[in-house]
């Protein structure tokens, strides 16, 4: 298949580049080649170094690197089927520039370029376009990144082809999100999904115009065949519960206003989801172990993953969408679980939210324990809160174990420097909302219980007997697991399901915004096409 970025003529063109033989160097001490090559790379302590390396013998321009060039510059023209900046590489002024070179000087500084444009396309596609924590401070994910030294050291590999598609993460919702952007570009180029659908509640046995609307909207979505019926039949209520389902909606089969917003979404704005879960997987583009916990925050879940498929989920609430409350992302490791745990109440929230109650009146928040700098609980009555401010309060507060704990009866510990952990909770009418973002940060779990059980299975033939033993003890108690297990806090507006079908949720907190913003101000086009 052509590739999509440019034209047959032109990738004819660089075809015939790559096979084009520049003229070699005139044998001399210093030629003017390795020169030009050493002047070219000076800015850039890796590439220098690789050359000095090789004595500056060519990778990309002399006559025997015809078939590495090759591979590269196909490689560039495809970039933007990985939603990559394609103009950051420019396959197209590379062939011009091998066309156009005269001197040993084009030569040498053709041979730089084109290693530069390697080195650049080898981190985009393996690590991504850009630097999470620079487009919103929530992202506080640690992204792998390959060393450019390692990079070139596979320059001249035989097989740099399959180094090259080795770059990108192997996890199969990456090709899997390829396959959509491919998919939806077509769809684009064929018209969309028709006229967006009319403000109107409708269902089932509802029948008219505004039904036939819905229908054609489904059946270009794909989620209904042909048909001409008029009618909210019980094939199209089925089609409804599906796309609910796919876009983490209830499905109840009526089209309400939730529904309506959604399946009113163009594939525009579907496809700019996509181009950021790409970009998202290759932040990601680690082992991410075996058995892992894969909470993502846009759906409101959190699941329990063996050897890639689910074998628990439960859903979730998460932080507030204010902006110190947000749930951040990252990824560590699950060591223990604490069942009945106390709570101590963040300094944010005593301060913030319970010292103003305090001084209005000094038994407020009576649940909580006040506590001094060595966690001895201090009589109430003897501190004049009136005195002090969020800045010099000098006590905490803290929670005992108890069924109306903050926490719940358990709660799950990877420590990191956030503060977040997955935990139970007593609020347990929030888990029925379809948006369910009211903690300050932590994430609340709806089957706490089932979890810890899930968890403990690696380690008892009885893991509801010995979560029960412990949580009937009434006090504290940690547990740890034998086998750590890694947490991955994601945030993904598309992925594929369970059947490769697109899911889609919402931009609960703007970041996919902001971050199709950066993209598309690093040269990402919608689309994939040259502009």
């Amino acid at each position: 298949m052509l590739p999509r970025v440019f034209g047959p003529g032109l990738v004819a063109m660089l075809l015939a580049t790559a096979a084009m033989t520049v003229p070699q160097p005139v044998q001399a001490q210093v030629s003017p080649f390795t020169q030009s090559v050493a002047i070219a790379a000076s800015d850039d302590e890796a590439i220098a170094a690789f050359y000095a390396a090789r004595n500056y013998a060519p990778v990309w321009t002399d006559a025997g690197n015809a078939e590495r060039r090759n591979v590269l510059l196909t490689a560039l023209t495809r970039a933007g089927d990985h939603g990559l900046p394609v103009q950051r590489y420019d396959a197209g002024a590379l062939a011009d520039a091998f066309r156009a070179a005269r001197t040993e000087g084009d030569r040498g500084r053709l041979e730089v370029r084109m290693t530069r444009a390697f080195l650049d396309y080898a981190r985009d596609l393996n690590s991504g376009v850009l630097v999470p924590k620079k487009v919103d401070p929530g992202i506080v994910r640690e992204i792998p990144v390959r060393s450019p030294e390692s990079n070139l050291a596979m320059l001249t590999d035989a097989d740099l082809s399959g180094f090259l598609a080795g770059l990108a993460p192997t996890a199969p919702a990456y090709a899997q999100l390829m396959k959509a952007k491919i998919q939806i570009e077509a769809q684009i180029a064929r018209g969309g999904w028709g006229e967006a659908l009319p403000a109107v509640t409708l269902k089932p046995g509802a029948s008219g115009e505004a039904v036939v609307a819905l229908r054609d909207r489904l059946v270009a979505m794909g989620y209904l065949g042909r048909s001409a019926t008029r009618s909210y039949d019980d094939t199209m209520e089925k089609a409804v519960q599906q796309f609910q389902l796919d876009h983490g909606l209830e499905p109840d089969g009526v089209l309400d206003d939730s529904t309506l917003a959604q399946i009113n979404v163009g594939p525009e704005a579907r496809l700019q989801s996509i181009l950021v879960a790409m970009e998202r997987e290759r932040w990601i583009n680690i082992d991410r172990g075996r058995r892992h916990i894969w909470v993502n925050l846009t759906d409101f879940s959190a699941r329990i993953m063996d050897d890639g498929k689910e074998t628990f989920a439960t859903r979730s609430v998460i932080g507030k969408d204010v902006l110190d409350q947000r749930t951040p992302e990252f990824s560590d490791t699950m060591d223990y679980m604490v069942i009945n745990p106390s709570w101590s109440v963040p300094r944010s929230i005593t301060t913030k939210e319970y010292l103003p109650l305090l001084k209005k009146n000094p038994n407020a928040a009576g649940h909580l324990k006040i506590v001094d700098s060595k966690g001895r609980v201090v009589d109430r009555g003897a501190i004049n809160f009136g005195k002090y401010t969020a800045a010099n309060f000098p006590f905490a507060m803290r929670q005992p174990p108890s069924d109306g704990n903050a926490l719940g009866l358990v709660k799950f510990m990877f420590p990191n420097p956030y503060n977040i952990y997955l935990h139970d909770t007593p609020s347990k009418s929030l888990f029925e909302r379809e948006i369910r973002a009211f903690s300050h940060g932590c994430i609340r779990l709806g089957q706490p219980f089932d979890f810890a059980y899930a968890l403990l299975a690696r380690q008892s033939d009885d893991p509801k007997a010995t979560f029960h033993q412990v949580l009937d003890r009434g006090a504290e108690a940690a547990v740890r697991l034998e086998q750590p297990v890694p947490v991955h806090i994601v945030y993904f507006t598309a992925f594929p399901g369970a059947k490769g079908k697109m899911n889609y949720r919402r931009d609960v907190y703007g970041r996919d915004g902001l971050i199709f913003d950066a993209l598309m101000q690093a040269g990402v086009v919608l689309g994939g096409h040259q502009g």
